[in-house]
Formats: structure tokens, C-alpha cells, sequence
């Protein structure tokens, strides 16, 4: 099927029963730090803790009582995992995450808890593997972003936001694979063309940049980045014709930025998330992204899922 906003708005009356609407926040308080008037989608709020409940939850909820009953495949370095899990323990399905090693012990606990199997591999074995274990036990896998169902699920964020704030100038979004960005891109470009949309994805994986260069999902070398939730290495191939006709733009975002974007977000915005998030504050900081003083700017604030002991890292940054 093709992303539309139809397909979205479809999504959003299939899943509002399971996930939040939520808050579009005003952080005044990091105006004179980021140069624009600067607002939050606060996904770090969703009731898993991210965005990735609404792909997951659409997903699961377009599969037969035959198909749940079979199970549910998913590799996640975390935040899709958990959506994941709490979907289909909703709808009473047996779960397995496959996730890598490197994966935040918060993040593997709180799937366990939920009910989930979980496999642990490396970073670059995940959806192989996952694959195996769907063709073995005839599960259904639901990808972290390469499927137009869980496109149409983040998609929603991008209607919550035009609905909340519809002046907005400009809406950052956190990338990996681009099923996120994708179905908000879509979203927010159907309903306010002259809105920008921009992707700040790690300079360690700039996947979106060097592959919108040659006009073709690339894949790029794995390399380590504070942004533990942001390491595909190559876009999804479904993903990538709707992140190229509808964004304006893509940052690839320095650690020392994202880290500044965080520490801001925690201390001055009172807003706990985790690094990954704050990884369009630290494109606009690293003089990536264009903004102007009256510019109404949405960050998409995509997680939560972050340790108190995370913090300490924070301590001799400098903003």
C-alpha cells in the first residue's frame, strides 16, 4: 500500500484506544540556547516510553487472530522491542525481541518484564536472525521501520503535532531506518506543506545523507554513537522514497552536540528523555539546521527509556 494521509489518519482512530496523545510542550527556557521558540513532542511520555508503541501497536492490530497466535518477531535495540511486547501482550501474543548486546540494560529489563522472549546478537546480525526465527516458527515479524503499517503508526505523532501547533515553522526528527521520520514527514507535509521537516541522525551513521546524495538506500560502515537507539547502518527501502519527497533537509549530528541538546532538554527544559532524543537540539547547536529568532520550532522528543546513573555523563558538559 502507499503512505498517505489517509492511511495515517486510518492508524490513529485504529490505535487511539492504546496510546497516548501526547503533551506539545513550550520550553521557553531553551530559547536563548537554540535561537528559535522551541517546542517538544513529548514521545518520552508515550506509555512505553517512545513513539515506537504506535507503529507496533497499528501493526499488530492489521494481523489476523491466526497471525498473533503464531507469534511476533521483532529486532529492536530497545524502544520498538517494548512496543512491541506491551502490543502484543495486550492482544495476547507471544512476543520475541531480538536485540543487540549493546543494548541499555533498562531497555532489555523492561521488555523481559513484559512478558517478551528476548535473543541478544550482534548489531549487524539482528534482522537476520530475527528473519530465521519467523521463517522457523511461522511468526509474523514487525520491523522496527521498514513496513508501511508501522509508517502509518509514527505517522500519527506528525498529525498530533499540526493538530497541537499548526503555525509551526519546522518539525526536527530523530532518525535511524526512517519509518519515524517517513510517516511524520508524510504527515506534516500533507497537512502544511510550507512546514519543514528535518533529520538529525548520528554523523557516526549518516545513512539518510549519503544515501539521499546517490538517490538510493546506502549502507554505511557501524560505528559507535551516544545514540544507542538511532544504529541502522541503512535505511529501509520503503522508508526511503517517503524521507526523500518529503524532507527539507538532513543534520548529521556530532555526540558532543547531542549530549549538549541533552543536558539542556534535563536541566533547563525539566524534560527526562534519552540521548537519542535530543539529537535535533544538538543538530540546531551544531549550526545544521537553519532557525530564526520567531521561528516556531517542534523537536520530536522520541524517548524516554534512560538510567539515573546515564546522567553522570553529563557532568563535564559544557553548554
Amino acid at each position: 500500500m502507499a503512505l498517505t494521509l489517509e492511511q495515517i489518519q486510518e492508524a490513529q482512530k485504529r490505535i487511539a484506544p492504546y496510546v497516548l496523545q501526547t503533551p506539545l510542550l513550550r520550553l521557553q527556557n531553551l530559547d536563548p540556547y537554540i535561537g528559535c521558540e522551541v517546542y517538544a513532542k513529548a514521545e518520552c511520555m508515550q506509555i512505553t516510553g517512545a513513539f515506537k508503541l504506535r507503529g507496533a501497536m497499528n501493526k499488530l492490530l492489521s494481523l489476523s487472530r491466526e497471525e498473533l497466535d503464531c507469534g511476533i518477531v521483532a529486532a529492536s535495540s530497545g524502544n520498538h522491542g517494548k512496543g512491541v511486547a506491551y502490543a502484543s501482550k495486550l492482544l495476547g501474543a507471544k512476543a520475541t525481541i531480538v536485540m543487540p548486546f549493546t543494548a541499555p540494560k533498562i531497555k532489555v529489563e523492561a521488555i523481559r518484564a513484559l512478558g517478551a522472549e528476548i535473543m541478544q546478537c550482534e548489531v549487524s546480525e539482528r534482522f537476520e536472525i530475527a528473519a530465521k526465527l519467523c521463517r522457523e516458527r511461522g511468526a509474523t515479524m514487525v520491523p522496527p521501520f521498514n513496513d508501511e503499517a508501522v509508517m502509518a503508526g509514527q505517522g500519527t505523532a506528525g498529525i498530533e503535532i499540526m493538530t497541537q501547533c499548526p503555525e509551526l515553522n519546522a518539525v526536527v526528527v530523530p532518525v535511524s531506518g526512517g519509518g519515524l521520520i517517513g510517516g511524520v514527514s508524510t504527515a506534516v507535509k500533507a497537512i502544511s506543506p510550507d512546514t519543514c521537516v528535518y533529520g538529525a541522525e548520528p554523523a557516526a551513521l549518516p545513512r539518510y545523507s549519503v544515501s539521499l546524495k546517490v538517490r538510493k538506500p546506502s549502507k554505511v560502515e557501524a560505528k559507535k554513537s551516544i545514540a544507542d537507539a538511532l544504529v541502522a547502518q541503512i535505511p529501509g527501502n520503503l522508508c526511503f522514497p517517503y524521507v526523500a519527497a518529503h524532507t527539507d533537509g538532513f543534520a548529521d549530528v556530532e555526540d558532543e552536540y547531542l549530549l549538549k541538546g541533552w543536558k539542556l532538554l534535563v536541566e533547563e527544559g525539566k524534560l527526562f528523555c534519552e540521548p537519542s532524543s535530543a539529537i535535533g537540539i544538538g543538530a540546531v547547536l551544531q549550526g545544521l539546521i537553519p532557525v530564526q529568532k520567531h521561528d516556531k520550532v517542534c523537536f520530536l522528543i522520541s524517548g524516554g527509556s534512560a538510567a539515573l546513573d546515564q546522567l553522570d555523563i553529563l557532568k563535564g558538559v559544557e553548554v
